[in-house]
């Protein structure tokens, strides 16, 4: 008998789910292998420079999930189950007010933490909880049949929950109790073949395609398996040849010539799915769904707080601009041009004015090239910076944006659904979260800061003095 650690059971979880997804959307194993040969591409016209931001075998077996659950119960439940694979929930999205279509959701991404961890393998889940007690949405009564209705399923069962503890506990499983761990995981994300009540999900679907999505049936399913692509804009170009719609543009950043930051996340657009329907005469027949499509990102650099407010308020000065009617309305034109002016054009600009995060290495050769030793300004971080004898190294952004996410969403309605926003919606945030997932919510920053901070304690360590920002 061997015994998996976490990471290995992370690796298989996300390879069965693909293997799974690509059976139900054959239209995904495309997108795999576009984005394959979109990497392959980029690594061989850009050489070294193409893994600044990861190895090519990290982000060719990149993965983000995205699953949708009902209620709290349902929320804690699966945060067991990703537990079993190392995984932990990270971020809070609102993406209730990230649209202007319905999109009755509150989110958080179940991945791993440690940097080790994640080069292993990076997956990562991006679960959505239907915020059903949101009056917005959903008056007294369909808030009731809401929760009457999601309290009768059973999305995961009794053995997964107890295997997956266990194997969270004791840190990784053998492989017997593993194999059937990874079974039950992968199932319980598959497509039900269980007819979904017509009227009822209609009625959902009325207030929001999500909540149908979610409420209006009896088990919970992978809504889109994302791969990492190194030029998401060649794979959009390539995607549309082949035949295959794409939404309308791509979310997050504009292209431009400076360094990519955050992220950029595209998708074709759902398809129709064909699904079972009990109708209200009491038939069964066939008909079909549109509510998963095949999304695709690419990752930049991860943003410290001054940095996100500098990009906050490019994304409002971008949206001023598109109302006043610049740019011809096209977005991302207009978005290139107030990236040039705010935006620093390089990773040591991004690094002196403290807006991205970066792992701090020394260079031994420029150290030792030196005529005199390190004293006073020559040891303030900067100094170290601009005579090349500290290289700062990106850090990835491995979390999420509300408003791309909400605009993926949003592409891929075919209504806009109903908000009554006379109401008051119900208060979430990140601490109401983590009472929800039973487990603290780390806030991304807080994992940012701690591994930029731990390199600089290697350097004060091995340069014997205090390293001043």
């Amino acid at each position: 008998m061997t015994f998996q650690p976490l990471w290995q059971l992370r690796a298989q979880f996300a390879r069965r789910l693909s293997e799974m997804y690509g059976a139900e959307v054959p239209a995904y194993n495309t997108l795999v292998d576009v984005s394959t040969a979109v990497n392959e591409d980029f690594l061989a016209r850009h050489g070294a420079d193409a893994e600044r931001l990861g190895s090519i075998d990290r982000v060719t077996a990149e993965r983000h999930g995205a699953i949708r659950v009902g209620s709290p119960q349902e929320m804690a439940q699966v945060a067991r189950v990703f537990a079993a694979f190392g995984m932990h929930p990270v971020g809070f999205y609102d993406l209730r007010d990230a649209s202007a279509s319905s999109v009755p959701v509150v989110s958080t991404a179940f991945r791993p933490v440690d940097p080790e961890e994640l080069a292993r393998n990076p997956f990562r889940v991006f679960t959505s909880m239907l915020a059903a007690d949101d009056p917005r949405f959903f008056g007294e009564d369909l808030q009731r049949r809401l929760r009457e209705f999601i309290g009768r399923r059973s999305l995961f069962p009794e053995e997964l929950l107890e295997l997956a503890d266990r194997a969270a506990a004791e840190g990784g499983m053998e492989d017997d109790d593993a194999e059937r761990l990874l079974r039950l995981a992968t199932r319980s994300f598959e497509l039900s073949d269980e007819p979904v009540d017509h009227a009822w999900y209609r009625e959902l679907e009325a207030v929001s395609a999500v909540a149908s999505d979610i409420g209006g049936v009896t088990t919970t399913h992978i809504n889109h398996l994302t791969p990492r692509v190194l030029d998401i804009d060649d794979l959009y170009a390539r995607m549309e040849a082949l035949g295959i719609t794409m939404i309308d543009e791509i979310q997050g950043p504009p292209r431009w010539d400076g360094p990519d930051v955050l992220l950029r996340q595209t998708s074709f657009r759902a398809l129709a799915e064909d699904r079972v329907f009990r109708f209200e005469d009491g038939t069964v027949g066939p008909g079909a769904l549109r509510v998963r499509f095949g999304e695709v990102e690419q990752r930049g650099i991860a943003l410290t707080p001054a940095g996100r407010d500098l990009y906050d308020r490019m994304v409002a000065e971008t949206d001023r601009r598109l109302a006043e009617g610049q740019g011809d309305g096209v977005r991302v034109d207009v978005a290139r041009t107030v990236w040039e002016e705010n935006l620093p054009r390089t990773e040591q600009e991004l690094a002196l004015r403290g807006l991205a995060y970066f792992s701090y290495a020394l260079d031994e050769d420029a150290l030792a090239r030196r005529d005199a030793p390190l004293t006073g300004e020559d040891l303030r971080l900067g100094a170290l910076i601009g005579s090349g004898v500290v290289v700062p190294r990106p850090i990835v952004y491995e979390d999420f944006l509300p408003r791309s996410a909400a605009g993926i969403f949003r592409s891929n309605l075919t209504e806009e659904g109903s908000r009554d926003d006379a109401q008051l919606g119900t208060d979430y945030d990140i601490t109401v979260l983590s009472r929800v997932v039973g487990r603290t919510v780390i806030d991304p920053h807080d994992l940012y800061r701690r591994q930029q901070d731990a390199s600089l304690a290697r350097l004060r360590e091995r340069l014997g003095a205090v390293v001043a920002a």
